[in-house]
């Protein structure tokens, strides 16, 4: 469902339509695609697309892909030219485009081979230039682009185009930006693996075509959309050269919409339909912008801050500014499993039971110490019969050398104690030989796998002793849509949820805790969320204690929530802070560098413990109490 089109009035320079899901966003833009495929089959001509790679597009080719199989629709006038490719690169890596846009579309649709265009990467270095310059003249050739498909990386590049790309470029050889070598590296497995150079088509190339669709989707693009719609036009973020072509469209989610003033202060914009979240969130953004505590804000202070109309709404900045400031306080509890014998109308979560089941789920083996480890050691301490939930073996997350470090251990082990010598040598020199041939981004062989299964599985377990965690209440669910030894993961499957149905029935939970990450439609927490709520949903109508049971969705290692979506907010002492840093340690193969570090170097518990002073600190800037850190949560209502 569409929820927003692009107003008249707002701060933005293109045209932007915003969907709730990046399912549907996808897929309108694909109808969009073989609509003007059909068009030119109707007209006896070709379509020629330009076409993008990475995560935005795949959702568009999967939906192309099940048009051609059960509505007809046919490629066999379509000619395409990718964007870019790494250089150099071969093309059957598992890393290059060309394996990328087989896997994704070709290989599913009947469009002619000699149709497809994707730049080489396999050239010497002295024929570039002469390739590049034949490229744009056989996009020329086919008559132009009629449809350029884009993504935007988070530096703003479209294509390859790095900051500095002038507006008039061709395609041509280019250096990568240190951000997005830092980007590409979980396709890479390290840094230092990714390529320093690409072939890309220009910037002068890309607005050459009659159409441009841009596709953003997850809140990690939110900030560079914001600079690119709204923002000045400069070499500094390629994408903003989009607002100079005439026919652009720009298609995301209500997610990587979320820093677009019409969505984050609409009271900018224009008059607002207030709700209690948006009061919220113009309070707060009002408290944070004057420098001023809630309670301090005065009526000229709304004034100014454009917020005239909600002082209509609430009479005066006193009544408002007490109403805001006690709904905060309120989330603030050191009680995450409900205090005991107290009156429980305003507070976050039930007295009753005093000691309750609490379910954590966490998607990878270490999620629940590095999100919540302080409120975990909370629940434990306070005697409730916490049970935690891994949802992934999280073994791809595990460097080669370490399965071979553990191995050497396994036979070293064996051949002291005289346990099985024989098995455990042939299966050692299994695992040797096979690390010394494997290619860079192979999956993993069955036998690697499992060692690096158990390696995560121990560190969990160690952390969950550390923490008071009775062994008996530690689960391993193994889903299956993780285990493919690739960092690509499988759809979402029936076995997923039948066993989140089972461990939901197994322990039949007053309380249940999962990582929240909504606002991500790629990665492994939404799947796992999406495998609770489908659970969930499947025994409402059966199981009674459903109905009696609280969901509190925390936040991953990088973001925290807003505090307008806040609702319980759970202090963490100085001492309760090095106890959660101690349990994280426990996870020993993430420690220093992890195989997926992401765009932050710091280490899990760095950008943990940061993010979780940094909700105190700003709980504080509000005029409320100082705390050492903070761990905040949303209840989802199902």
């Amino acid at each position: 469902m569409e929820v927003l089109n692009y107003p008249e009035t707002t701060f933005e320079k293109l045209p932007v339509t915003i969907f709730e899901q990046a399912g549907e966003g996808a897929i309108r833009v694909a109808r969009d695609i073989a609509e003007l495929i059909r068009h030119k089959q109707h007209k006896g001509k070709q379509a020629v697309l330009g076409l993008a790679t990475g995560s935005s597009p795949i959702g568009v080719y999967q939906e192309l892909v099940r048009l051609h199989r059960e509505e007809g629709l046919s490629f066999r006038n379509v000619v395409t030219f990718n964007l870019d490719e790494y250089y150099p690169m071969q093309p059957d890596e598992l890393q290059s485009y060309v394996y990328f846009m087989h896997e994704q579309l070709f290989d599913h649709v009947d469009i002619l081979p000699e149709n497809v265009h994707i730049p080489d990467g396999t050239l010497p270095i002295e024929q570039v230039k002469a390739y590049c310059w034949d490229y744009e003249k056989q996009i020329e050739a086919s008559g132009g682009l009629d449809l350029q498909l884009l993504g935007i990386g988070r530096t703003g590049h479209i294509g390859f185009n790095e900051p500095g790309s002038s507006s008039s470029s061709a395609t041509r050889l280019v250096k990568l930006d240190p951000l997005t070598i830092t980007d590409a590296a979980k396709d890479f497995i390290k840094e230092e693996y990714v390529p320093l150079r690409a072939l890309t088509m220009g910037v002068g190339t890309i607005m050459k075509a009659r159409k441009i669709i841009l596709l953003a989707w997850g809140e990690g693009k939110a900030k560079i959309l914001k600079e690119t719609v709204e923002g000045s036009i400069s070499d500094e973020i390629p994408a903003s050269f989009l607002q100079q072509h005439p026919q652009v469209q720009v298609v995301v989610d209500q997610w990587a919409a979320s820093e677009l003033t019409r969505i984050k202060s609409p009271w900018l914009v224009g008059m607002c339909a207030w709700n209690d979240r948006l009061i919220r969130r113009a309070v707060v953004w009002l408290s944070l912008r004057t420098k001023k505590p809630i309670l301090k804000l005065t009526d000229e202070d709304y004034k100014d801050g454009s917020l005239s109309d909600l002082l209509v709404e609430a009479g005066n900045a006193y009544t408002l500014n007490l109403k805001i400031f006690n709904t905060i306080q309120r989330t603030i509890t050191g009680w995450p499993g409900g205090k005991p014998n107290s009156n429980d109308t305003q507070r976050p979560e039930r007295a009753v039971p005093a000691l309750k089941r609490s379910l954590i789920f966490s998607p990878h083996p270490d999620d629940d110490v590095i999100s919540m480890g302080g409120t975990l050691l909370r629940l434990v301490d306070q005697g409730h019969d916490v049970h935690v939930a891994y949802q992934t073996s999280g073994n791809i997350a595990v460097f080669d050398d370490d399965a071979r470090r553990f191995a050497d251990f396994a036979l070293d082990f064996a051949e002291k104690r005289n346990l099985g010598v024989g098995a455990m040598r042939q299966e050692h020199a299994e695992v040797v030989e096979f690390l010394k041939r494997k290619k860079l981004g192979e999956e993993d062989s069955p036998l690697v796998q499992e060692i690096k299964a158990l390696i995560r599985k121990g560190e969990a377990e160690a952390a969950c002793r550390f923490c008071g965690v009775k062994e008996a209440n530690v689960h391993f669910m193994n889903l299956p849509f993780y285990e493919t030894g690739q960092v690509k993961k499988k759809p979402l499957g029936e076995a997923d949820i039948e066993e989140t149905v089972a461990i939901l029935q197994e322990i039949k939970p007053q309380q249940i805790f999962a990582a929240g990450d909504l606002r991500d439609p790629h990665g492994t927490h939404r799947v796992c969320l999406d495998a609770i709520f489908a659970a969930l949903a499947r025994l409402k109508g059966q199981e009674e204690w459903v109905n009696d049971c609280y969901l509190w969705l925390y936040r991953g290692a990088w973001q925290e929530w807003d505090v307008e979506e806040i609702e319980m907010a759970v202090p963490i002492s100085p001492e309760e802070l090095m106890r959660k840093r101690k349990a994280i340690f426990k996870h020993q193969s993430q420690k220093d560098s992890a195989v997926f570090p992401g765009n932050d170097k710091r280490e899990f518990w760095q950008r943990s413990e940061d993010r979780n002073h940094a909700t105190a600190k700003l709980y504080d800037q509000l005029g409320l109490v100082e705390y050492e850190a903070i761990e905040a949560f949303v209840r989802w209502r199902f």
